[in-house]
């Protein structure tokens, strides 16, 4: 019993205390110093959506809880981090809600709340696009919690999830794209000029996968937990030596994207974590094993990827949002 309860205080010990990570550099962990607030601007009003290479974060507002749950730099709580995000070029953002007290939603990662609430997401976003009119931000919102061990619990009594998101669109008309906040109906891929100055609902997950009514993009109808025809989401990785197999993912669903229709549009989610490799382990690195933000620098730097979708990122570095830009531009 006690060999049992020593392992015990040795993992235990191990989680407490960050773990060794790559420092930052331009793939991982300095998003700060990139400076993209109008790079969709010049692009023609005729472009699709699909056609576009978007960096992105995953669990966008995911700044608390340590080291198994932090994916983002801290650049302050409400609608700090998104701001800082959005002025360094990030266009697709991963938003994960709780159902709260007042027909609310506030923000979570699992159990840990992030000091956010939708309403700082939402007047964040609005700030951003009233000074940048030309741009535009998809959004992937999901209903967070499960109720089981690890998860956060819907407060009980309240609305639906669906009908609280209904009324969030309707006490901020305009800042939605219409056609992608029908919960009815799902709308086709728009192209820019039909989008700018608004965000762009890409689906609403469950909290257990699988859209919810049929709002968003009808591409993603199949969106389900993990990966599906148009997403890869294989964020299991189960240690720090399976980072190598998570970049494999990574590159090869660029490749496909790279390969497909243009008028399509993929989401390559880079991230990855589990009690053994942590998000920031997976993203920059650890223990002598190339992490995924370095290693898609490198591959886009030495590869002529026409178009890379929408790449879902933790810890992004400014030279990784920055290459992934510069694609637009040919």
């Amino acid at each position: 019993m006690r060999r049992f309860a020593a392992v015990g205080l040795l993992v235990l010990a191990l989680l407490a205390a960050p773990q060794p990570a790559f420092a930052a550099d331009a793939s991982y962990r300095t998003l700060g110093a990139a400076n993209n607030p109008d790079w969709m601007a010049p692009l023609a009003d005729a472009t699709s959506l699909a056609a576009l290479s978007v960096p992105g974060t995953h669990e966008t507002m995911s700044i608390r809880g340590g080291i198994l749950t932090q994916t983002q730099e801290n650049f302050g709580d409400s609608g700090g981090t998104l701001a800082r995000q959005l002025t360094a070029g990030i266009r697709m953002i991963d938003i994960r809600a709780r159902v709260n007290t007042g027909d609310t939603f506030t923000i979570h990662h699992g159990a840990t709340y992030q000091n956010a609430n939708f309403d700082d997401v939402l007047a964040a976003l609005a700030a951003f696009l009233a000074a940048h009119p030309r741009e535009s931000v998809v959004m992937r919102l999901k209903q967070e919690c499960t109720g089981e061990l690890g998860s956060c619990t819907d407060v009980s009594g309240q609305r639906g999830f669906a009908d609280i998101f209904d009324a969030y669109v309707s006490r901020n008309p305009g800042l939605f794209w219409t056609p992608s906040v029908n919960r009815s109906a799902a709308a086709a891929t728009p192209t820019l000029g039909e989008i700018r100055g608004r965000v762009v609902l890409a689906v609403v997950n469950g909290p257990r996968g699988g859209p919810v009514e049929r709002y968003g993009l009808a591409q993603f109808a199949g969106w389900d937990d993990g990966s599906s025809t148009y997403v890869q989401d294989e964020y299991t990785v189960p240690n720090v030596g399976a980072i190598a197999t998570k970049r494999d993912q990574v590159r090869r669903f660029l490749d496909a994207t790279r390969a497909a229709d243009p008028s399509l549009m993929y989401v390559n989610f880079a991230s990855g974590s589990s009690l053994f490799a942590q998000p920031q382990q997976v993203a920059g690195g650890a223990f002598g094993v190339q992490g995924v933000n370095p290693f898609l620098l490198n591959y886009l730097n030495q590869t002529s990827a026409a178009r890379t979708g929408m790449v879902m990122l933790d810890f992004p570095g400014s030279g990784l949002i920055d290459r992934i830009v510069a694609l637009n531009r040919g």
